[in-house]
């Protein structure tokens, strides 16, 4: 099952979303703030992904943390994921346990196999 998390009123999120409905890809959407991330989960992404790929550096969540915080990502990522679950880049689809951050359409189309 594909499942993609993110948070409804993104609209980088409304456009893969738009996307899957548009090509028939079944998934269950996760909403961040709503259906919140357990702990086992951040950390399953965290050894795949890494804290540095995962956050959203531009994002408003992420500059309003202060420095001691921003430093100490490495040691609390988890933590911090579950307590500003927007820090988290969006979408995050994850599809035959492979992660895929963003959405560009070309990289959905390719790993959906879809031919256009």
């Amino acid at each position: 099952m594909t499942i993609i998390y993110g948070i409804k009123n993104c609209d980088t999120m409304k456009k893969a979303l738009r996307w899957l409905d548009e090509n028939q890809i079944a998934y269950r959407f996760h909403d961040y703030r709503k259906d919140g991330l357990e702990r086992e989960l951040l950390q399953q992404w965290l050894d795949q992904e890494g804290w540095e790929n995962l956050v959203n550096k531009r994002g408003t969540t992420w500059r309003k943390l202060d420095s001691a915080e921003q430093e100490d990502m490495p040691n609390r990522a988890v933590e911090l994921f579950q307590q500003h679950p927007a820090m988290i880049k969006r979408p995050l689809l994850v599809h035959e346990n492979q992660i895929t951050l963003g959405f560009k359409a070309e990289i959905y189309q390719a790993l959906f196999q879809i031919n256009k």
